[in-house]
């Protein structure tokens, strides 16, 4: 199983405000398309919701997700009442893109965590990433800061799961 959790976090963990993410780095969006490739990504119905009908289904991805509303409709992806269903459906090898009440749900079952530090702290946010207990996790790449063409500072940290 790989399981890996993708998201971009503020230096205090926050990683939305107001159903969007509050900053603009591009090159954090690519990373994330590189990393979760032609895979299965799982999100929760705020997040599916909060992205561009444009890019809803996520391209050359199976889209999987997670609501209890069983007559929630996401045309282009298939619907699932929990992490774990949907962990079963794509055979244990997924991409994690949020939200905040799905990291948390999902922390338990996974491999990696595919994160973006935001050198920035937002205002009022809303929706915040999971603690990461050092005890559980080791940081395996350790990105230096970088400048983004929009002129934000960030760092790309990967952590695997320390031996069960």
């Amino acid at each position: 199983m790989t399981v890996s959790l993708v998201w971009a976090q503020d230096l205090a963990g926050a990683i939305g405000k107001a159903n969007a993410i509050p900053w603009r780095v591009p090159e954090d969006m690519a990373r994330f398309k590189a990393l979760t490739g032609t895979g299965s990504v799982i999100m929760g119905r705020k997040t599916w919701e909060s992205l561009p009908a444009k890019f809803r289904p996520l391209p050359g991805r199976r889209n999987v997700v997670v609501t209890r509303n069983r007559a929630f409709d996401a045309s282009g992806a298939e619907i699932v009442p929990g992490v774990r269903e949907a962990l079963d459906l794509v055979g244990g090898v997924a991409s994690i893109m949020g939200g905040g009440e799905i990291y948390a749900a999902a922390m338990e079952f996974a491999t990696h965590l595919r994160i973006t530090e935001i050198d920035v702290f937002v205002d009022a946010a809303d929706a915040f990433a999971p603690e990461i207990d050092t005890d559980v996790w080791t940081v395996v790449e350790l990105g230096g800061w970088e400048t983004s063409k929009t002129g934000t500072r960030y760092r790309f940290v990967d952590y695997q799961r320390a031996a069960r």
